[in-house]
């Protein structure tokens, strides 16, 4: 009576648990098939950094509404005030050595001329003629000067030539520099001995070259197969940082002498890093990033310590 009393118990038992237990697996399931995969919908875009000469602030590019405005901030990232707010894009921006000015690409209907502004956005003034289509400003040591080369993206993805020009800023005049071919990202050395520039060979490679300082006597200092370019000068004068993509994955900041020799690697960072520029005691170099995330991609502002 007792083993037939057990056995019929036994389903009255077994199935509930059976049951529960199978429902808790069937919510589980469902909710795991509920989890959603997340996609980012806003990115930054800050880019280009270039330092004041006495190291304290930095001026860069920020899309805003569509249009790449002009800000400080200071070194640390505190501290931002916008500087241009028109509805032109503002590139390639460059402080002056003495302080006082900022030089930059402005842009209007598809027209880009180099300008200069009070370093609150005060005062711009253009500097090329209407006729020239600039891009990628520097300066001259004593500030008297800003070197700048011609437009290569008249007809994208199409490279056109472009020289290496210098205007001076009080009086208009032109010097043209280097000539023949696609030449960009000019720069005098700090003892304006030197210019160092991106020199594009075929349709792929790109080079770093440099150059004595009125353009004469141009030589290949990379020759390498990947694409190097965005030359700069450390205060020194004694290294060259630069980009390339030559590791195989992305682009990355390098450190070379002036003569080509001893590149390294500065910093081990994924996605896109170009526009390499130095801290004034040449401790720090800061540049832009870019990553691709999601339906977009993301610019940052990144430094990294140079150790010599």
């Amino acid at each position: 009576m007792t083993s037939h009393l057990s056995s019929s118990l036994l389903p009255r038992i077994f199935f509930p648990v059976l049951l529960a237990t199978l429902l808790t697996w069937l919510h589980a399931v469902a909710a795991e098939r509920a989890i959603s995969i997340p996609v980012q919908i806003t990115h930054a875009q800050n880019f280009d950094p270039f330092p004041s000469p006495d190291g304290k602030k930095l001026v860069f590019i920020s899309l805003i509404t569509g249009k790449e405005q002009l800000f400080t901030m200071d070194a640390d990232g505190s501290n931002v005030a916008q500087l241009t707010r028109d509805d032109a894009d503002h590139e390639d921006p460059a402080w002056s050595p003495d302080g006082t000015k900022i030089a930059f690409v402005l842009i209007t209907k598809d027209h880009h001329s180099i300008a200069v502004m009070g370093t609150d956005g005060s005062n711009v003034e253009v500097l090329t003629p209407r006729e020239q289509n600039t891009i990628h400003p520097n300066w001259s040591a004593d500030s008297k000067r800003v070197i700048y080369c011609t437009n290569d993206d008249l007809q994208p993805p199409k490279k056109n030539s472009a020289d290496i020009n210098a205007v001076d800023l009080v009086t208009k005049k032109i010097t043209r520099l280097i000539t023949g071919g696609i030449n960009t990202y000019g720069s005098w050395s700090p003892d304006m001995k030197h210019i160092a520039f991106r020199k594009i060979i075929g349709d792929e490679n790109s080079e770093v070259f440099v150059a004595e300082g009125d353009g004469s006597n141009p030589r290949n200092l990379t020759k390498n197969p990947f694409f190097d370019g965005w030359p700069a000068w450390s205060p020194d004068a004694r290294k060259i940082a630069f980009a390339s993509n030559r590791r195989g994955h992305g682009y990355q900041i390098f450190v070379m002498d002036p003569d080509g020799a001893n590149p390294r690697l500065l910093a081990n960072t994924e996605g896109r890093g170009t526009a390499p520029r130095w801290s004034p005691d040449g401790k720090v170099i800061y540049f832009t990033n870019c990553v691709e995330k999601d339906y977009g991609a993301d610019c940052e502002i990144l430094m990294a310590r140079f150790e010599p």
